[in-house]
Order: structure tokens, then C-alpha cells, then sequence
């Protein structure tokens, strides 16, 4: 049940008031409640461009007559702990950048509906995630790790075509069942805890190296990687995807059913969707394998520096935060961001008509 708004008006702060340090923030800006303690700030207050907001996890602020929005981090969200009654004035944010794996509940529709603005991996949320895992064009040009050709051809003689790094085991996907076929018909070298046959050095045993350098020089050698998500959402791709493409590695790609739409050009990984059966693929991945001709039409792209996708280019050239970039907002920010300025923009909304009666009242006399 919703409670209707109050018929107060809040304050509308001009540019004097952004000198909060003489003021309450809490009386005159409205106030983005994190219903989960994502970011652990008892109080701040922002500045999103020329709106201004103050952040809190401080849930004594529930009843506060400036609170406008609550913000949930999906990972937290519990449906049995929620701020009801919910009143008409508040907007509901959710934040979350896993997949349904991670909290199912949300990607029910009685559920996703209950928010006004979402910041998920779907390219149709207010805040779309789906490039979370990309830093830039430029990692996927880069040639910093690109091993020859005629190298990995040498490399062959002790590696197999392929590579499988995974220790997230038995996951709703079902990855581990079709690998585990997959390695009857081709040899595929596992390092992870999930069909493992080969182990990487101490060092990089721990899943924090991922990002590793060294880490990164070992997949390198390798023509292609098993790229297969933990689950299979639209637009769920996350760096299991984009690693091996910056590391000059054909993925073999098994996730999100609109990867086609993310790819930086047309021939630049190998689709598991396009095969009927694990036989096929591996037949497939031996013909590239054995025909340098036809291998390097995958990486092609790469060596040009060419990305020729347009809505990838576009997505990466107009997200408003960055991965891994000290001199960008990240997309937690961007999210805070966005709510607040949503918030001021009803907030506009509803001054005007009570500007506009009050200038008619004032013409009438």
C-alpha cells in the first residue's frame, strides 16, 4: 500500500544553498536513502551536476519528511525486509550488477516492477551495465599481450587449442556438463577447481590473480578459451568475454543469447549456440586450428585495431562512469547520480504547476 505524498513543499535550493556547511542538508536537500549498506556512509552530501543530494545508510531517516528515495543493492535484497508502508513520494532504486544467480527473486516481474529506476547488466535499464567488465576500445585494440600466430603454433606442441579457467562449479548454466563433453571430442586444458587436468603456478592459484599479468601471459599463449557464463541472461556478459579478447584470444562464447549485438566485429568469437552438439564445435575449433587462413580471420579485427560494432562503440562513448579509471566516476556513483537527478526532476515537475496557479492568482488581482 502506497501513503500519499504530503501536501508540503520542499524547498527548491538555489546556488546559495549548495553552501551547506551553514545549513541542515538534511532540511534542504532530498535525501537517497541506501536501504542496503552498499557504500557504508552515514551522510553525504553530493553534487550531480547542478542537482545536489544527500546519501545516507542511516535508516533513522525512514520517516524524514526530505527522504525521496530508497536505493537497494540487489545482492541485499530481501523481499521481507522492506520500507513499507511505501508512501507515494518515494522512489525505489535497485543497483545490481550480478546475474539472477546471485538473487533470483529480482528478475521476477512482481518484483523488478516495485522499482522506478534499475541499474542492471540489461541494456534496457536507466543505468545499463552491460559493459561493467570493458574498460575501453583501446584494451580491445591493444596488442600488449597478442602472441604471434607462429608462436602459438610452437606453443602447441605442449598446450592444447584450448583452455578452460573456471572454479565456480556446477552453476545454473550447466557449463561444467557440455565442457566436460566438449573434452571427449577436443583436448582442452583446465586450470580452475572445475575439471581441472593442469595446474597454473602457486603464485596465480588464488582467484584474486585473474587480473594478474603473469596470469594473463599464460592464457595468452592459447588459441582459443572457453568463455562460458554462470548463467544465460540477454546482455549478461561479463569478463570472462571480454579477457580473452584483450588478451588476443578466440573466445568460445556460451552466456547471453544477444552476445552478437556486443561483439566488436562480426567474426570475433565463436558462438556454442550456432553448433547442435559438442562434436560439431570441436570439429570446428580443430579445422581452425590446422588452417592458420581461417584462424586468423578471428582476430583479424584485432590486429587492424578495427571495432566495427557501432552500439558498442556507442554504449562505451555515452556511460556516464568508468571501469577501473580513477579520473571517471564509477558506476555506483553514476547510479547515485542518476537517482538524484530523476528525484529533482519530479521535484521540478511538481513546482511548476504550483508556480504557474500562484502567478495566475497574482494576474487575477
Amino acid at each position: 500500500m502506497m501513503e500519499e505524498e504530503p501536501t508540503h513543499l520542499y524547498p527548491l535550493p538555489g546556488k546559495e544553498a549548495l553552501n551547506w556547511k551553514n545549513k541542515s542538508e538534511t532540511d534542504n536537500y532530498p535525501i537517497m536513502l541506501w536501504w542496503s549498506p552498499l557504500t557504508g556512509e552515514t551522510g553525504r552530501l553530493g553534487q550531480c551536476g547542478a542537482d545536489a543530494c544527500f546519501f545516507t545508510i542511516n535508516r533513522t531517516y525512514l520517516h524524514h519528511h526530505m527522504t525521496k528515495a530508497f536505493l537497494f543493492y540487489g545482492t541485499d535484497f530481501n523481499i521481507d525486509s522492506l520500507p513499507l508502508p511505501r508512501k507515494a513520494h518515494h522512489d525505489w532504486a535497485l543497483f545490481h550488477e550480478e546475474s539472477p544467480k546471485n538473487n533470483y527473486k529480482l528478475f521476477h516481474k512482481p518484483v523488478i516492477t516495485l522499482f522506478n529506476y534499475t541499474a542492471t547488466f540489461s541494456r534496457h535499464s536507466h543505468l545499463p551495465l552491460t559493459t561493467q567488465y570493458l574498460e575501453g576500445v583501446e584494451v580491445l585494440t591493444s596488442l600488449r599481450y597478442l602472441v604471434p600466430l607462429r608462436s602459438k603454433n610452437i606453443l602447441r606442441r605442449r598446450l592444447a587449442p584450448l583452455v578452460y579457467v573456471q572454479s565456480d562449479c556446477d552453476p545454473p548454466s550447466d557449463r561444467d556438463s557440455y565442457v566436460r563433453e566438449l573434452m571427449t571430442h577436443v583436448e582442452v586444458d583446465s586450470y580452475g577447481e572445475c575439471l581441472r587436468n593442469k595446474d597454473l603456478p602457486p603464485q596465480l592459484k588464488n582467484p584474486a590473480s585473474m587480473d594478474a599479468d603473469g596470469f594473463y601471459r599464460i592464457i595468452a599463449q592459447y588459441k582459443f578459451i572457453l568463455a562460458f557464463e554462470n548463467a544465460v541472461c540477454d546482455d549478461y556478459i561479463t569478463e570472462k568475454f571480454w579477457r580473452p579478447l584483450k588478451l588476443g584470444v578466440v573466445p568460445v562464447y556460451y552466456g547471453s543469447p544477444s552476445i552478437a549485438d556486443w561483439l566488436p566485429s562480426n567474426r570475433s568469437a565463436i558462438l556454442v549456440s550456432e553448433f547442435a552438439h559438442p562434436r560439431e564445435l570441436a570439429s570446428y575449433i580443430r579445422q581452425l586450428d590446422h588452417d592458420d587462413r581461417l584462424y586468423e580471420a578471428y582476430i583479424e579485427w584485432k590486429l587492424k585495431g578495427e571495432v566495427s560494432n557501432q552500439r558498442l562503440l556507442t554504449a562505451l562513448k555515452e556511460r556516464k562512469w568508468g571501469v577501473q579509471d580513477v579520473h571517471q566516476d564509477n558506476y555506483i556513483d553514476a547510479f547515485e547520480c542518476m537517482v538524484c537527478s530523476k528525484v529533482w526532476d519530479n521535484i521540478r515537475l511538481q513546482e511548476k504547476p504550483k508556480k504557474s496557479k500562484r502567478n495566475n492568482l497574482i494576474s487575477s488581482d
